[in-house]
């Protein structure tokens, strides 16, 4: 995880995974959960390998902070990871220390990792 960099907004930087080393922990590791704020249609054109990706729209996000753990590895990802910075921002501020942003999103996962993936 890239502790010192990530995106600053606002004043605050938000802690960042890249895609690759987003691959190489879930290969190794499960005790990731990864966190989509797309749009449900978005999922249909492109998303993560997986199973169990938790699924919550970014407007309904902070209504819906209580179905999250707020002590898991969470890792939030979006098309581009603008709406997942955001979103890792507010979980930060209620409590979710161990959240990150995917850093480019499903895009920078595509570039990166699949690019079989569709681009949207």
């Amino acid at each position: 995880m890239s502790e010192g960099g990530g995106t600053k907004q606002n004043g605050s930087r938000v802690p960042e995974i890249s895609p690759t080393e987003l691959r190489e922990r879930l290969e190794r590791e499960r005790p990731l959960v990864l966190l989509d704020v797309r749009e449900p249609f978005e999922r249909e054109i492109a998303d993560l390998p997986g199973d169990g990706h938790l699924r919550i729209p970014m407007a309904e996000l902070l209504s819906r902070m209580d179905e999250l753990d707020a002590d898991a590895n969470l890792v939030v990802y979006c098309r581009s990871g603008a709406r997942s910075n955001w979103a890792v921002q507010q979980l930060r501020a209620h409590g979710f220390e161990k959240a990150m942003n995917l850093a480019g999103g499903v895009m920078k996962w595509r570039e990166d990792v699949d690019p079989s993936l569709t681009e949207y």
